[in-house]
């Protein structure tokens, strides 16, 4: 029988194996490099989008953010200006009250009293003045209760004063101006 050396094949077929998982080795390694790189461009590509994505998120924002300014600077425009046109309305409305004030403060001043200054805050009257005497102060705020314009008189002070052969008296009274026709359409409403 003939004899036949095997190993050296087997040596050449291990060898041949050692170089294959080498380069499949390598291979992979390679693969495996190759991959991360793909991946780390692809991720590095994603945040890059998203960053440009926020950058233009950010600058929507901030002229969103100048709109509601402006649109704040507007409302509180509207605001003046309605509060503007509500106080013109109130003087519109108020206007005929003036002279009806007047009208009622002549028609209720009796004989012998004199009116040196008349205040009005709202709708709270101070009048100051002089009388002959101190009944005539009386008569005086009898008249404005009985007033429709004026309502509520209160006497703050009477001072008895002599001016030489004449004695006179120095008086304050409050009152409150009403307007009837207002009185008239909140009781119609009610």
């Amino acid at each position: 029988m003939p004899r036949i050396n095997l190993l050296p094949w087997r040596e050449e077929l291990r060898k041949e194996r050692q170089r294959n998982f080498a380069v499949a080795a390598a291979g992979a390694i390679a693969l495996g490099i190759g991959v991360m790189m793909l991946t780390k461009t692809i991720i590095n590509g994603q945040i890059e989008f998203q960053e440009e994505r926020n950058r233009t998120l950010q600058a929507e924002i901030a002229q969103l953010d100048a709109q509601i300014g402006e649109i704040r600077d507007l409302e509180a425009k509207k605001a003046r200006l309605l509060a503007r046109m509500q106080s013109i309305e109130e003087l519109q409305r108020s206007r005929p009250e003036v002279v009806h004030l007047f009208d009622e403060l002549a028609r209720t001043l009796p004989d012998g009293v004199y009116l040196e200054s008349v205040k009005q805050t709202g709708n709270r009257i101070t009048l100051k003045g002089k009388a002959q005497s101190s009944s005539r102060v009386s008569a005086y705020m009898r008249a404005i209760d009985r007033s429709e314009w004026l309502t509520d008189p209160g006497l703050d002070v009477v001072e008895t004063k002599d001016s030489g052969p004449s004695r006179f008296s120095e008086f304050t009274i409050f009152a409150e101006q009403t307007n009837p026709k207002k009185l008239d359409e909140e009781d119609d409403e009610a």
